[in-house]
C-alpha cells in the first residue's frame, strides 16, 4: 500500500476535479453539493491519490457525496481507509447517521460499503437516467438507479 495521509483540502488548493469526475461524471452535479461540503484528500509525496466529499445534510446526518481513488492506486486498501476516515470524522463532528450512494451497476462499491457496515436504506429509481444527459455504463451495465446505504454512528 502507498504511504499516504488524509487531510482537508485547503481553500487555496485546486479541487482534484479529474478524480472527482471519475466517481461522478457531471461537473454540474459536483458543483451543486460542494458549497455545503468539505473535501478531504489522500496524498502521497504531494500527489493526490484519493478524495472524498463529506456533505452536511442537517445537524444529524451527513452524506459521502463522492469518493474516488486514482486508478493506479486502486485495490490497495485506500478506499477502505478513506471510508474509515469519513466515518470517524462524521462521528467526531456529532453526526448520528452517515449515508452513501452508488449505482446499481457498482458491484465493487456495494460490496465495500456493506463490508464497512452500511446497509441498504433507499433506492432512487432512474436517478442516473433523469439527472445525467449521457448514459453511464459501469461493469457493462447501464447505471440507472442510485442505491442509498446508511450507517448509524456511535
Amino acid at each position: 500500500m502507498a504511504d499516504f495521509h488524509i487531510r482537508l483540502l485547503r481553500a487555496e488548493e485546486s479541487l482534484p476535479l479529474e478524480l472527482l469526475l471519475s466517481a461522478d461524471p457531471s461537473v454540474d452535479a459536483i458543483q451543486v453539493y460542494l458549497p455545503n461540503s468539505k473535501v478531504y484528500i489522500a496524498e502521497t509525496t504531494g500527489n493526490v491519490i484519493g478524495v472524498y466529499v463529506l456533505f452536511s445534510i442537517n445537524a444529524q446526518e451527513a452524506e459521502i457525496k463522492n469518493i474516488a481513488v486514482d486508478e493506479a492506486h486502486q485495490r490497495q486498501g485506500i478506499g477502505t481507509l478513506l471510508l474509515k476516515h469519513a466515518i470517524r470524522l462524521a462521528t467526531e463532528q456529532g453526526f448520528k447517521k452517515l449515508l452513501i450512494g452508488t449505482s446499481n451497476a457498482s458491484v465493487g462499491q456495494l460490496y465495500l460499503y456493506q463490508k464497512m457496515g452500511f446497509e441498504l436504506s433507499d433506492i432512487k429509481f432512474n436517478f442516473f437516467i433523469d439527472n445525467y444527459t449521457e448514459p453511464i455504463i459501469e461493469n457493462g451495465v447501464q447505471c440507472k438507479h442510485m442505491i442509498m446505504l446508511s450507517t448509524t454512528l456511535k
